[in-house]
């Protein structure tokens, strides 16, 4: 793929096996990937996952070690943005108080650094698919959150720049000497100049204004720079008719895309931004599809170990919708809770194949 291949193409993969190299060349490896070049459409859908006769149990794995990232340089990171408000027992940030309607509290950082591990299994050890090659220079990533990620790229692209930048302060002080960190509304102007690389994760459902963020990340990146958006479309999927229509999960995420709607956020964008990248200025747009099992059902044990991963990221949101998402659409608390205790009994059948589609976009700005 090439600076002057203008043709959006989306690339649909099943397995957790995709790698950097073969989505650059979008092409068939070893049937995973399946190439598309549609005039208009925004993705072509990855095939169905093959589900277990007999699931595992979720025990056969051991979360609990092998994915805490760590740093072997180190340097302070500052902020002087701590404020933080309270509700319902968890802890919000104050900078924009009100824009982002889940807390930034311990749990909620355990939670971001769990999903960091998951996509690291979905992306066979990958931080990203966009080939900008073997030495970036200056990264930016949008939403830092905790910063793994950040902290991850800086370890391994030792001679660039790795700046995250955040609404929250949660960062940890000491991380890689060419990693730091911004308290900052990417929604705003940036600074930012010269990227070689923008990175967003898990970040489009949560914007009010992704034009602007888009238009703001194209102005940032150098000629020939590349974008990449990894996004989670919020709404539970099943292709074999295994999820029943009234089925607490897909009603509880349902309730979830009315709340979020009531902040200005759109859960299932992740579909859509095709156009938004064209308009923003980008070229060279492709999309990687993929499919991430909530459970232990599929037959494949990398996609158990991830569809257990994405499952515990849905059980530790829960509460957190209990508070200002549900709130916002004037659900009495003893509603939410039986909302989320319907959802959670429901999440332990593995007879039922829900799944979640991940979108993953990345674009170039104009050489």
């Amino acid at each position: 793929m090439g600076a002057t291949d203008a043709t959006p193409a989306c690339v649909s993969a099943t397995s957790a096996s995709v790698s950097a190299t073969s989505a650059k060349l979008v092409s068939p490896a070893a049937g995973d990937l399946e190439p598309h070049a549609p005039a208009a459409a925004d993705a072509v859908l990855p095939a169905q996952i093959e589900p277990a006769t007999e699931p595992g149990e979720e025990d056969e794995f051991d979360v609990t070690e092998g994915w805490e990232t760590r740093s072997d340089g180190s340097a302070s990171a500052d902020s002087t943005i701590y404020a933080h408000t309270y509700e319902h027992g968890r802890r919000y940030q104050s900078f924009k108080n009100g824009r982002y309607p889940i807390p930034n509290d311990d749990n909620e950082q355990d939670r971001e650094d769990m999903k960091h591990a998951m996509m690291l299994e979905l992306m066979d050890g990958e931080l990203f698919f966009a080939p900008v090659g073997d030495n970036p220079q200056n990264i930016l990533d949008i939403g830092t959150g905790t910063g793994i990620w950040a902290i991850d790229a800086g370890d391994r692209f030792p001679s660039a720049h790795v700046r995250g930048i955040d609404l929250s302060p949660i960062q940890p002080t000491w991380v890689p000497p060419n990693v730091d960190f911004l308290i900052d509304d990417c929604e705003k102007d940036w600074l930012a100049t010269d990227c070689d690389f923008v990175h967003f994760r898990f970040m489009v459902i949560i914007l009010k204004n992704v034009q602007q963020v888009l238009k703001n990340a194209h102005e940032s990146l150098r000629p020939g720079g590349w974008i990449e958006l990894q996004e989670l479309s919020a709404e539970p999927m099943c292709d074999d008719d295994t999820m029943p229509s009234d089925d607490p999960v897909k009603r509880m995420y349902s309730l979830a895309g009315e709340a979020f709607a009531k902040f200005g956020m759109n859960v299932t964008l992740p579909k859509h931004l095709h156009d938004s990248l064209q308009e923003a200025g980008f070229e060279n747009i492709k999309c990687i599809v993929k499919k991430v099992p909530i459970g232990v059902w599929a037959k494949d044990k990398t996609l158990r170990l991830i569809g257990l991963y994405q499952k515990m990221a849905v059980l530790d949101l829960m509460p957190a919708l209990a508070g200002r998402p549900f709130e916002a659409l004037g659900m009495s608390q003893a509603e939410s809770q039986i909302t989320l205790a319907f959802a959670r009994k429901a999440l332990e059948d593995t007879k039922v194949h829900r799944y979640f589609h991940y979108y993953f976009w990345y674009a170039q700005k104009p050489t």
